[in-house]
């Protein structure tokens, strides 16, 4: 009986075949473009390549409009998750999902609403221009908006996962003490969720680093201004595919560094 029973369980442990090709097939099929892309590498020239002024360049503008995205995106997410898991309003549901709209919407096409309401001739930009000169197309500050636009969905679904998740007998606790709502927020509700916020601040930045679709839509392609890592791959792809190659290497091992970093909150598995 017992013999039976260990045969039985090795039978269940064993996976079927019929799962496990389709599912190395479809992990050759994610990791086959990267290693691809170490293998082409131009590991000889490499260091050489990664000094040239318009890498270092694309990589400078890069880092900056990201990093200024995140603090945007930080500043306006962040309230805005809050408002999403603590406020019972008419609408909820239908705000959430338009928070949500740029995470599946193409990026040209919000590259392209961000020209009709932020443009010169545009809803907000023309009064923009008008009553205090600011221009946000095609300048520095366009790349920033076009990236915070994509990315600030990234850290407010985090945030409000942390916020529904957190414990709120800590915030009532707080409250009958006397303590008043923004005292709450800030000494315990906002120490609870940091690590979400921590998370979705990572995944903001690493998203707004990426960006291409928005920004060369909205803020175009211009050396030194606008020309962010991604538009100088696209750019050099055309000219130079080695070139090219070594700035994919540049943001694979960003994204890589994000993921080590994130592995325990979005990658490891119980």
């Amino acid at each position: 009986m017992g013999a039976v029973t260990e045969q039985n369980r090795t039978a269940s442990a064993r996976p079927p075949w019929m799962l496990v090709v389709p599912a190395l097939a479809g992990l050759a099929f994610l990791v086959l473009p990267l290693a691809g892309l170490l293998v082409r590498a131009p590991w000889s020239t490499l260091p050489e390549r990664l000094a040239e002024p318009y890498v270092l360049e694309a990589l400078r503008l890069s880092l900056v409009t990201a990093t200024v995205a995140t603090a945007m995106s930080l500043l306006l997410g962040v309230p805005l998750a809050w408002l999403l898991a603590r406020v019972e309003f008419p609408g909820r549901r239908l705000v959430r999902a338009l928070v949500t709209v740029p995470l599946v919407l193409p990026p040209v096409v919000g590259g392209v609403a961000l020209l009709l309401v932020l443009g010169r001739r545009g809803l907000v930009g023309q009064w923009l221009e008008s009553a205090f000169g600011i221009t946000l197309p095609f300048t520095t500050a366009g790349v920033i908006v076009a990236e915070a636009f994509v990315a600030m969905p990234f850290l407010v679904i985090s945030v409000e996962g942390a916020l529904r998740a957190a414990d709120r007998r800590y915030e009532e606790a707080a409250a009958t003490l006397g303590a008043s709502r923004w005292t709450v927020f800030r000494r315990v509700t906002l120490p609870m969720v940091m690590p979400g916020v921590v998370a979705g601040a990572v995944l903001c930045w690493a998203r707004a680093l990426g960006e291409f679709g928005a920004t060369i839509t909205f803020a175009g392609n211009f050396p030194g201004t606008t020309r962010t890592m991604p538009l100088a791959v696209y750019l050099a792809l055309e000219t130079e595919p080695e070139a090219a190659i070594v700035l994919s290497l540049v943001l694979l091992t960003v994204s890589m560094i994000i993921l080590a970093g994130l592995r325990d909150r979005w990658v490891s598995a119980p």
